[in-house]
């Protein structure tokens, strides 16, 4: 009983000392991400009631990423120019217009225009929101403070497709793009509310990023991006190529694999916080930890091949979680750390592109791998990656060591 009292206070402990804009940032990105309820059934949608092909659907989807890029570009740009308050306002504002007014759009092209449209007015949210949390978190909370958005928006995704299951069975397909829609401008009403603009003046660092040095001449930060580019793509066939996997080769009906992934977003709830405040606390080296990771999700695709059990998929979930918990949150750190060196809009716009950059090829990649080659080949294929990421990290390490001694 004790212990678990010991455990519960670290737990609540590891929420202590974060700022309140930081709260209300997890709430309003809580809300936004709950509302996307359009995304896990675009593909449904488009074959069932646009009765579009397979092949146009991979377009669109297309489509999505490359919006996805430019938002993130264009986000980064202007928070630099108008300040991360304006833009994020902006960005809940134009998306939940433009999440209504896209279930009237029809045909294969025009919906295609429209999604990447959506998709440049949405991602513009994520590079304001990363300066936000940095210019509101102090540097000894900036870790735990991305960790706690990192929480809102696993939540958010936790409910929103259940919700939006619910909308379709009583509703209609249309009905999402209304539900996405409000929950845009109710997020814009909870962050107008709750963090006026003078608040975000005066607690915020400066709106307006007076940094003139690029990080496209930044060479230490642009081979941090392409690390992280080869991290994510091994590690987002979890949401694509990995629940094949486990149905087609081990048999598990779509119920258990969503008890298989769901044990991903809990384990992330209970534990995640908890585990960056215990790494802090100790000051373990962040390059170490970041190493650690990588080598979690390697073995998580190893486990895959050399123990062909189902007991074993839960042991590679467990791997793949854990390394999730202990690198995103640090190369988030890395990311914010590197952008006091300029213009801290265009360098976390930079970071939020190279999260694009990997869901554009590693969908496709991954299952264009498994058509050619196999699962088992495919999975030591994404673990060579992993291998190429750490030794890359290893590179990275002295190349920021080289840069403290010129």
């Amino acid at each position: 009983m004790q212990l678990l009292k010991r455990g519960y206070q670290f737990y609540v402990g590891s929420f202590e000392g974060l700022p309140r804009a930081v709260w209300i940032l997890a709430l309003v990105t809580f809300v936004n991400r709950a509302g996307t309820m359009v995304v896990p059934f675009l593909s449904l949608y488009l074959t069932k009631d646009m009765g579009l092909s397979l092949e146009q659907v991979g377009w669109i989807m297309s489509c999505f990423g490359a919006g996805s890029v430019v938002g993130s570009w264009l986000g980064g740009k202007l928070t630099d120019k108008l300040g991360f308050y304006d833009v994020m306002l902006a960005a809940l504002l134009t998306s939940g217009i433009a999440f209504i007014a896209l279930q009237y759009v029809q045909g294969f092209v025009p919906f295609g225009i429209g999604v990447f449209v959506l998709m440049v007015l949405s991602d513009a949210f994520r590079p304001a929101m990363f300066v936000a949390i940095r210019g509101y978190a102090t540097p000894e909370t900036r870790t735990r403070a991305v960790t706690l958005i990192r929480l809102a928006i696993n939540l958010g995704f936790s409910v929103g497709p259940a919700i939006g299951g619910l909308i379709i069975a009583g509703w209609s397909y249309g009905g999402l793009f209304w539900v996405d829609g409000i929950t845009c401008f109710a997020a814009l009403a909870l962050l107008w509310a709750k963090l006026p603009r003078k608040a975000a003046m005066k607690d915020g660092e400066a709106t307006r990023s007076t940094a003139t040095r690029s990080p496209y001449r930044d060479g230490t930060y642009l081979f941090f991006l392409l690390t992280t580019v080869l991290i994510c793509i091994p590690f987002l066939q979890y949401f694509s190529s990995i629940p094949l996997f486990y149905n087609e080769v081990h048999g598990m009906s779509e119920f258990a694999i969503g008890v298989l992934l769901g044990m991903n977003g809990l384990l992330i709830f209970l534990i995640e916080m908890p585990l960056i405040k215990y790494c802090e606390d100790r000051a373990y080296d962040r390059m170490r930890i970041l190493l650690l990771s990588v080598a979690l999700f390697a073995l998580s695709f190893v486990v895959l091949n050399l123990f062909p059990n189902i007991a074993f998929l839960w042991v590679g979930m467990l791997l793949a979680t854990v390394g999730e918990m202990l690198n995103f949150p640090f190369m988030n750190r890395f990311a914010f750390d590197r952008a006091e060196r300029g213009a801290t809009g265009s360098y976390m716009g930079l970071f939020t592109i190279s999260w694009s950059v990997a869901h554009i090829i590693g969908h496709t990649l991954g299952l264009n791998l498994i058509a050619q080659f196999g699962y088992e080949a495919t999975w030591y294929i994404f673990t060579g990656m992993l291998v190429v990421a750490m030794a890359m990290l290893v590179v990275l390490k002295r190349m920021v060591a080289r840069e403290k001694t010129v």
